[in-house]
């Protein structure tokens, strides 16, 4: 490869390769993939890019299954000096139109049976289709096995784009958040030190790679530590209770806890021979992070991102991890938190806006200067629409999203709070507060409930534990007891559904 002087992000992720031969990926199957055929099989797939057209700073959309020539997808992209699109394969062609053709990738990847759709949005924006089914097969690996490995890697500088990721927003039309080389590795070599990984580390990665987590945080922050990683397609608990025994780090969003726990397996004795337990994605209850602790004598360590932001702040590797907080900024990471109306800076334990700066930060929103405008203060801090507050320890505490604030007759309600008062009574598993229309008070306070099988609550009882414990104005208005809560693909509770679901319970 080209090791010349370049921001690439490849480059600086493979650059002063010591080892070539030492293992990268371990497949589910038993495959094992050293850092020289990952590298091998990037330039493969690149010279395949090149052929069909890909130009430096041309969108190279995916949408695929988890895979190892799904992650050297990724690789060869950001190598063609191209930028990488990954598409939740949950997304249907009504949604994939919108994405596509907001886009204008010159390239869709996609599994083979949805190329006869997706060709036709392609079509749109005169883009190529190519396929990569669940088991990494296709015309693009077809296409790269006859390719030649060699490719000089396209020079790009800091500021460049490496990827766009939309965000799943909850209101409005989806946002192409722009990041560039030099966000994606100073956020990963940032988190290498931080979180103190070695070419010793073996990672369980069971995450999805259409997302922030999985591609940027697990897969680059591997890599560039020159450990490896044992890649799964998906969540299986029994199998990664037997994988610890082995591997060193697990990332997860809250819910492979949750399952992890539900096994007899887990215990201190099948944990190890591991080091570090990481959560992200979603809250994680102070409970199971309590749970947790008791089981396998780990704390699991919590931190906080966002899709425009990368990682902001972690609890630290040594120190406190505390539970029910995303931890301290990470070096060269300022957090604040500001009043929402007036953009004054507030005190500590005052809840507020939460807004960051630092190299992590996005470029802006793809195509839409006037938003990112609106979402960047004039020093440059951005909003990130979290709502939360800094202890008197310097720890972030995450409350809840800006639009799932609750006025109620006229006082603010933070649905964390609530939240964090239910979730602690005997029975509950977990819940969530929304606020829907209500004619005398602007929004009525509702939670939504899931317990244990069996477990004795209603709606009576959890409005007679809250009573006294919350001002009047805090209570629900209406409790519902449900199987479960609505969640994306990344374990993030979809509070908008459940708004549209109980939008007319208060109507008169």
């Amino acid at each position: 490869m080209n090791t010349t002087a370049s921001a690439n992000l490849f480059s600086r992720l493979f650059d002063k390769l010591d080892d070539p031969a030492r293992l990268a990926i371990e497949m589910f199957d038993g495959t094992r993939i050293s850092y020289a055929d990952l590298i091998a099989r990037a330039g493969q797939m690149a010279n395949v890019l090149v052929a069909r057209g890909v130009k430096p700073g041309d969108r190279v959309a995916a949408q695929t299954e988890k895979s190892v020539p799904a992650l050297v997808l990724y690789l060869a992209t950001v190598r063609s000096g191209a930028v990488y699109l990954p598409l939740n394969t949950a997304y249907t062609l009504n949604e994939l139109e919108y994405f596509i053709t907001d886009a204008e990738p010159s390239l869709v990847v996609c599994d083979p049976s949805k190329a006869e759709g997706i060709g036709v949005i392609a079509a749109k924006v005169n883009a190529r289709v190519e396929t990569l089914d669940a088991n990494g097969k296709g015309t693009l690996t077809d296409a790269a096995a006859r390719a030649d490995a060699s490719f000089a890697t396209v020079a790009r500088a800091s500021d460049d784009l490496a990827a766009i990721l939309y965000t799943s927003g909850t209101t409005g039309r989806s946002k192409g958040a722009m990041l560039t080389h030099d966000n994606l590795a100073s956020n990963s070599l940032s988190l290498v030190d931080y979180w103190r990984f070695t070419r010793d580390d073996v990672l369980i990665h069971a995450l999805p790679i259409y997302h922030t987590h999985g591609l940027f945080v697990a897969s680059n922050v591997t890599l560039f530590a020159r450990a490896s990683m044992i890649f799964l397609p998906k969540l299986d608990p029994e199998l990664i209770i037997k994988l610890m025994a082995r591997s060193t780090v697990l990332m997860g969003v809250p819910t492979f806890y949750t399952r992890l726990l539900q096994s007899p397996a887990l215990t201190k004795d099948s944990t190890r021979h591991m080091r570090l337990f990481i959560s992200g994605s979603a809250p994680l209850l102070a409970d199971t992070h309590r749970e947790w602790s008791a089981r396998t004598g780990f704390a699991i360590l919590e931190r906080y991102g966002m899709t425009e932001t990368n990682m902001n702040t972690s609890n630290p590797y040594d120190g406190d991890r505390v539970p029910g907080a995303v931890g301290l900024p990470l070096p060269g990471v300022s957090v604040r938190v500001t009043d929402p109306e007036t953009a004054k800076e507030l005190a500590r334990d005052t809840i507020g806006m939460i807004e960051v700066k630092g190299p992590n930060v996005f470029k802006g929103y793809w195509r839409m200067p006037e938003k990112t405008k609106a979402e960047f203060r004039d020093d440059g801090f951005f909003i990130t629409g979290d709502l939360g507050k800094i202890d008197d320890k310097g720890y972030v505490h995450i409350l809840g999203r800006g639009k799932d604030l609750v006025i109620s007759g006229g006082f603010n309600v933070y649905p964390k709070e609530i939240e964090s008062e239910i979730d602690a009574m005997p029975g509950v598993i977990e819940s969530a507060v929304i606020g829907v229309p209500h004619a005398d008070f602007g929004e009525g306070v509702t939670a939504v409930v899931v317990c244990n099988k069996g477990a004795d609550i209603s709606e009576a009882s959890v409005l007679q534990a809250l009573d006294g414990r919350l001002a009047k104005f805090k209570m629900p208005k209406r409790v519902f007891v449900v199987d479960e809560l609505p969640r994306n693909a990344m374990g993030k509770v979809q509070k908008n559904i459940l708004r549209d679901t109980y939008a007319k319970i208060y109507a008169k």
